[in-house]
């Protein structure tokens, strides 16, 4: 017989923001944490840069909100930016009374203060951080105190298949429809099991795995934006897809990032030949925001044939380089590159999802207990083009604002629902894995080609026509043979690239992270309009945009 589980709150993702949101509710309620990996992989434990926020005189919530909303492209929500922005200072303050290493520089008097850098889009240094392994160190510090927790429950290796609604179990409810739980995956036993609980929240991370080179690791496959848009959630803004201006270049380093905070402290962009070229493209140089700097990376590439450009910061001195970016020092010379001797050789990659399920300021969808925070979430926050290190920041704020919502309402008496198990009665075993890795790369390439840095009405044409035919195959496996996780995972990739495609196929501008050769950049003076996508009225087909 198939398991089964019950908890207050269940949790699917275990980065900054699923853990932030567990400890601020374990004194009220059990806690079940979904992670897909065995251990702490996830998203946030790669990031580098840091959290950015106020923190200092010379600096304003007014600054940091116009930097934000100008980055945003004329997308953000006004309240959401203010909402994140006064929010952050509390949320550092907490996250240091947890311990959280974060680096400091001594001052005249003998006091340590919060070492600050500043990154692309920001007037001002307010990127607080830990050396270059920030993601590291809040992960670490997360995780360290949730798992010693009494009522926080870790179910690694596991994978959640879909959400489980009211109404898709035909329960008779005389309020909205209401999420009750998840379908979840044993990866170790390879059977379903259900997980019931009074108030669910995804905090599963972005999508952008569905781009063939992405800065992200494996788990960033769009699971919590696919799962809710199967349950009926609205979803937006998912045309906006940032690209980092710098990856490593090289072909066993795989997804390993050249930290933004580079660039903050005097790193310059160059040609092959040695040449600077950003301030062609952006009087900021290469401080202009990371779009603008991807796109500018990619015109060079392409203008010139060439496989990559670099990023030099030997003019600084080598013992503040090992200081300051140790992390990055010490990989690169894994691969042989000294980087307080030469330029290392970068490319742009996939990197954050700035749409996702959307939501209001505590992080509640349109569906009744159901809850998105994090990157997975589309909350205003980030409009068509996120400011540099907002990320952590939103995750933060947002899992504190979930939090006390769900506190609020869990004194009242809970409505239990009984649950079908998941039926794997009918399917088998499958013979034809290949079939699922094939499809894999497929999407992962032509969502490269077609709906990457540059678009064009043609290219995603193509791309739309190539992920109904590869939907239909996967349909078809995953209604005959039993589950597997990558299956799952290929599954939700290909619904989060037809959202993608979408969304951009609707968007008649190029504005922000959304740039079309058939289309101009939006005028600032043009009314600016999110894309938000209902599954209720969806037309799937691109011919009736």
């Amino acid at each position: 017989m198939a398991k089964s589980h019950y908890h207050d709150v269940l949790i699917i993702g275990g980065g900054a923001a699923g853990l932030s949101l567990a400890l601020r509710l374990a004194d009220h309620a059990s806690i079940a944490i979904i992670t897909k990996a065995p251990d702490r992989n996830g998203s946030t434990y790669y990031a580098q840069g840091g959290i950015s926020t106020v923190v200092t005189t010379q600096d304003s919530f007014a600054s940091h909100i116009a930097d934000t909303l100008q980055a945003g492209a004329g997308l953000c929500d006004p309240e959401a930016v203010k909402f994140t922005v006064e929010h952050g200072p509390e949320n550092i303050r907490w996250l240091e009374e947890l311990g959280v290493p974060f680096s400091k520089e001594s001052l005249t008097s003998g006091q340590r203060k919060l070492h600050l850098t500043r990154e692309g889009g920001h007037s001002q240094r307010r990127v607080i951080h830990a050396a270059d392994a920030t993601g590291k160190a809040l992960s670490d510090t997360l995780f360290n105190h949730a798992e010693h927790h009494r009522s926080i429950h870790f179910f690694n290796n596991h994978m959640a298949v879909d959400l489980i609604t009211s109404a898709k179990q035909g329960l008779s409810t005389q309020d909205n429809n209401q999420c009750i739980g998840a379908y979840v995956l044993n990866k170790k036993s390879g059977h379903v099991e259900t997980f019931h609980a009074r108030y669910v929240v995804l905090a599963t991370g972005g999508a952008s795995k569905v781009y063939l080179y992405t800065s992200n690791p494996d788990g960033s496959t769009g699971d919590g934006i696919a799962m809710a848009w199967r349950a009926g959630c609205r979803v937006g803004n998912m045309e906006f897809n940032q690209f980092h201006p710098t990856c490593l270049y090289h072909p066993e380093a795989k997804s390993f990032l050249i930290s933004e905070a580079l660039r903050g402290e005097g790193g310059h962009l160059l040609l092959p030949d040695g040449t600077r070229f950003m301030q062609r493209f952006d009087e900021r140089g290469e401080l202009a925001p990371r779009d603008i700097v991807a796109r500018a990376i990619d015109h060079e590439m392409k203008r010139l044939g060439a496989a990559c450009v670099y990023l030099d910061i030997s003019h600084r001195s080598a013992a503040f380089i090992a200081s300051h970016f140790p992390t990055i020092y010490a990989r690169c010379l894994e691969f042989g590159f000294d980087i307080t001797k030469e330029p290392i050789p970068v490319v742009p990659a996939a990197h954050y999802t700035c749409g996702g399920v959307v939501t209001n300021l505590q992080g509640q969808t349109n569906i009744d207990r159901l809850y998105t925070i994090g990157e997975a979430s589309q909350t205003g926050l980030h409009g068509a083009n996120r400011l540099a290190s907002n990320s952590l920041l939103e995750c933060l704020v947002f899992a504190e604002s979930a939090s006390k919502d769900i506190i609020e309402k869990l004194i009242t008496p809970d409505k239990k629902f009984k649950i079908a198990p998941w039926d794997e009665s009918r399917v088998t075993d499958s013979d034809e894995e290949v079939v699922v890795s094939h499809n894999w790369d497929e999407l992962r390439r032509f969502m490269w080609d077609y709906v990457g840095i540059v678009r064009t009405n043609k290219r995603l044409e193509r791309a739309m026509r190539r992920i109904k035919l590869l939907q239909h195959e996967i349909d078809e496996y995953y209604s005959n043979f039993r589950i597997t996780g990558d299956l799952i995972e290929l599954r939700n990739l290909a619904l989060v690239a037809e959202l993608i495609v979408h969304c951009a196929m609707a968007r008649k501008e190029s504005r922000g992270l959304h740039f079309t050769l058939d289309y101009p950049p939006a005028d600032e003076s043009s009314i600016a309009e999110n894309t938000i996508l209902t599954p209720e009225t969806y037309l799937p087909n691109e011919n009736n945009l």
